[in-house]
C-alpha cells in the first residue's frame, strides 16, 4: 500500500474511533434520564454542551491559526487524548446533570482539535481526488458518531457507564494512531505565520462565503436529526409494540440498533458522494443531496407510530442523504481558500456551523411538546432550502471554476 493510502486509511480509522465521543452521552439518554430524572431540556444539554465546547475550541483554534501554525498530527492526538480523558470522568465522578454538562463541554472543546485538523491532514494528501478523501473522512466520522448506539446494544440497554468508558478508550486509540502515522502529505504548505486578520478575510471571499452558507444549511438539519431521531424511533416503535416486540426484540434494542444503522449509513453516502463530486461537481452533488434530505425531514413525521419497516426505510434514506454532501462543503472551502491558511478556513467553517446547530437541537423537543412528532422535523427542511440557494449561487459564480477541477 502506498504511503498516501496508508496514511489516509489510518487517519479515517482514527477519526472513526475519536468521534464516538460526540454522542457517547446522547446515545444513553434513556438510561441517564432514569438515573438522574432528566427532562427533555436536560437531555438536550448533553449534546448541546458538546456543540458549545466544540464551537469555543474551534473558534479559538481559528483565531490563533492553530491548525496552520502547529503540527496537525500532534494537535489531533492531543485533542483525542484530552477528549477521551474528560469524557471518561463522567461515569467515574459525575452524579448529576451539572457536572456531566461541564465535562461534555470540555469533551467538545477537545474535539475541536480532532475533526477540522483531520480534514487538513487529509487535504494535504489529496488533490484531484480530494472529494473522495474528505468523503472518506466524513464517512468515518459519521460511523464513529453512530458507534455509541451500537456499543449500547452490546453493553446493555440499561447500562450507560460501560458505553461512555468504551467510547473514551477507543478515542484514545484513535489519538495514538494519528500521533504515530498522521504525517502531512505532498500538498502541504510551510507552517504559516500567525495572522489575526485571516479569519475575517476568509469570510469576505464570496466563493468561500457561499460554500459556508451551504454548509450552514446542511448543519441546521444534520445534528438535530442525529440527536433526536433515536428518540423518535424509540417512541415510534414503542407505540406499535405488542407483547412479542418487533422481530422478537424489545423496542429499546431495535431502536438503538436502528439508530446506529441510520446514522452509520451516512458514512456510505459520504463515501459514494466523494468521487461523484470529483467528476460531476461539488455544487451539484450538494444540491441533490439537500433536496432529498429536506424531503425526508418533512416526510418522516408522517410515519410516526406506523409500521416499523416504513419508519426504518424513510429514516435510512434520510440518514444516507443527510451526510452525503457534508464533505463537499469542506472540500469546496479547501479549494477556494488560501492554501497556507486552509486549516484556519476549515476550522472557522466548522465552528460557525456547529454554533448554528444549538438552535435546531434545542427547538426540536419544544416543537414535540407542542405539536408532537408529526411536524417536529419539518423545521429542519429550512436548512436544505437555504443551502440549495447558496450552492446554486456558487455554481453560477466565477468561483465555481476552482471547484473539482473546474466542474463546479
Amino acid at each position: 500500500m502506498s504511503a498516501k493510502w496508508r496514511t489516509v486509511l489510518l487517519l479515517a480509522l482514527a477519526e472513526l474511533l475519536a468521534m464516538g465521543l460526540w454522542f457517547s452521552a446522547s446515545a444513553v439518554t434513556p438510561a441517564l434520564t432514569r438515573a438522574w430524572g432528566l427532562a427533555s431540556g436536560g437531555a438536550a444539554w448533553l449534546t448541546m454542551a458538546v456543540q458549545i465546547g466544540f464551537v469555543a475550541g474551534a473558534f479559538l483554534s481559528a483565531l490563533f491559526n492553530v491548525a496552520d501554525v502547529w503540527s496537525p498530527r500532534k494537535v489531533f492526538a492531543i485533542g483525542a487524548f484530552a477528549g477521551a480523558g474528560v469524557n471518561a470522568l463522567i461515569p467515574l465522578i459525575a452524579s448529576g446533570l451539572g457536572m456531566a454538562v461541564f465535562l461534555r463541554f470540555l469533551t467538545g472543546f477537545a474535539l475541536a482539535a480532532v475533526y477540522p485538523v483531520g480534514m487538513k491532514i487529509m487535504a494535504t494528501w489529496m488533490k484531484e481526488d480530494r472529494g473522495l478523501g474528505l468523503g472518506l473522512l466524513v464517512g468515518a466520522l459519521t460511523v464513529g458518531s453512530a458507534s455509541p448506539h451500537l456499543l449500547r446494544v452490546f453493553g446493555g440497554i440499561g447500562q450507560w457507564e460501560p458505553v461512555m468508558l468504551a467510547a473514551s478508550a477507543l478515542a484514545a486509540v484513535g489519538g495514538l494512531i494519528v500521533w504515530r502515522s498522521g504525517h502531512l502529505g505532498p500538498h502541504r504548505s510551510a507552517p504559516a505565520p500567525f495572522r489575526w486578520r485571516y479569519v475575517g478575510e476568509a469570510l469576505r471571499e464570496r466563493g468561500v462565503r457561499l460554500a459556508n452558507f451551504g454548509y450552514f444549511g446542511h448543519m441546521w438539519e444534520l445534528y438535530a436529526m442525529w440527536t433526536w431521531l433515536p428518540l423518535f424511533l424509540l417512541e415510534s416503535f414503542r407505540r406499535v409494540d405488542n407483547s412479542t416486540g418487533f422481530l422478537g426484540f424489545a423496542p429499546d434494542t431495535v431502536a438503538a440498533l436502528m439508530a446506529f444503522l441510520v446514522i452509520g449509513i451516512g458514512g456510505l453516502g459520504s463515501l459514494l458522494a466523494g468521487p461523484l463530486a470529483d467528476r460531476w461537481g461539488r455544487s451539484r452533488v450538494t444540491i441533490v443531496s439537500m433536496a432529498l434530505s429536506g424531503t425526508c425531514a418533512v416526510a418522516i413525521g408522517f410515519t410516526f407510530g406506523r409500521s416499523p419497516w416504513l419508519v426504518s426505510l424513510v429514516a435510512l434514506v434520510w440518514g444516507f442523504t443527510i451526510v452525503a454532501d457534508s464533505a463537499q462543503f469542506s472540500a469546496a472551502v479547501s479549494e477556494l481558500s488560501d492554501r497556507a491558511y486552509m486549516g484556519t478556513a476549515l476550522t472557522l467553517q466548522t465552528s460557525l456551523g456547529f454554533l448554528l446547530t444549538l438552535a435546531s437541537i434545542r427547538l426540536i423537543p419544544v416543537i414535540v411538546e407542542k405539536v408532537g412528532w408529526t411536524w417536529a422535523f419539518s423545521l429542519l427542511a429550512l436548512g436544505p432550502v437555504f443551502g440549495i440557494w447558496a450552492m446554486q449561487s456558487l455554481l453560477r459564480s466565477p468561483a465555481a471554476k476552482q471547484l473539482a477541477g473546474g466542474r463546479g
